[in-house]
């Protein structure tokens, strides 16, 4: 992913107080993580970097392979609980430094603190990443950046339930949301929630994909999302495009739709 890109969904990720990385699904905070975790985001020509200490400052002393799995978390800086995560302000969790963690490989041979955004849950589908930037088909990046931003909209949405921001905030949802559908949030009080297409969600959510006929026509791109709620299932689809109306134009979810009906 290019560079300019790749600041702009760390911003995102940011604000919802998770490190970037091309798996958005990342560590989560201390305590309620996943048991293993496995590398992300690193070509097949590489490997990823474990240093001395949480940054770059510090020495490399191991590398993970581009594939490595199996990796148990030790702990992560900067250190939250969820407690501490839900009595934060979106200026103070935009505040907060990239994350590290502390990592050691499934046979103990290894360790080492790795960026946090290379990090995804063992058992979740990792984000294909050319060897060079200049293996990218055109459009490529912005379609990748689509799919890592509904899917850190997904772990916004799971982390408001257990008490976090919630992504639907017209407060938040610019993080998500172009500016026309925070100002329809804050005009009409919704009657379901566009995220997973019910008033109410008990089930699971699949990995963002891009649509697999037409990811990308005119500037729009189609993400699309399985879901399964209350045995139920469904396919919803996120249609995102540049937001002319902020600064540099980032990406955003312009609109949703599920099943017949659409937001806004």
């Amino acid at each position: 992913m290019k560079r300019h890109l790749r600041r702009r969904f760390e911003a995102v990720v940011a604000a919802i107080g998770l490190a970037l990385l091309p798996g958005a699904l990342g560590a989560e905070i201390d305590g309620h993580g996943p048991d293993a975790w496995r590398v992300t985001g690193v070509a097949a020509d590489d490997v990823l970097n474990a240093r001395m200490g949480p940054g770059t400052r510090y020495p490399v002393i191991e590398t993970f392979a581009h594939d490595a799995r199996g990796l148990e978390e030790i702990t992560c800086v900067p250190f939250f609980t969820m407690a501490h995560y839900a009595a934060m302000t979106l200026a103070q969790i935009e505040a907060l430094p990239q994350r590290w963690c502390l990592m050691r490989s499934a046979d103990m041979s290894k360790a080492g603190w790795v960026a946090q955004r290379f990090l995804i849950e063992d058992g979740l589908e990792p984000v294909a990443v050319p060897a060079s930037d200049s293996d990218a088909v055109p459009g490529d990046a912005m379609i990748r950046e689509a799919q890592e931003l509904v899917r850190a909209l997904y772990e916004s949405a799971r982390l408001a339930r257990m008490g976090g921001p919630e992504p639907l905030n017209p407060a938040n949802a610019g993080t998500f949301f172009s500016t026309e559908v925070v100002a329809s949030l804050k005009a009409t009080p919704l009657q379901a929630d566009p995220i997973y297409g019910a008033q109410d969600f008990e089930g699971s959510v699949g990995i963002p994909r891009p649509d697999p006929e037409q990811p990308m026509f005119r500037g729009m791109i189609t993400i699309t999302v399985d879901i399964e709620n209350f045995g139920r299932r469904h396919t919803a689809v996120f249609r995102l495009r540049a937001d002319t109306g902020r600064p540099g134009a980032p990406l955003r979810i312009f609109r949703v739709e599920h099943d017949g009906w659409t937001f806004p």
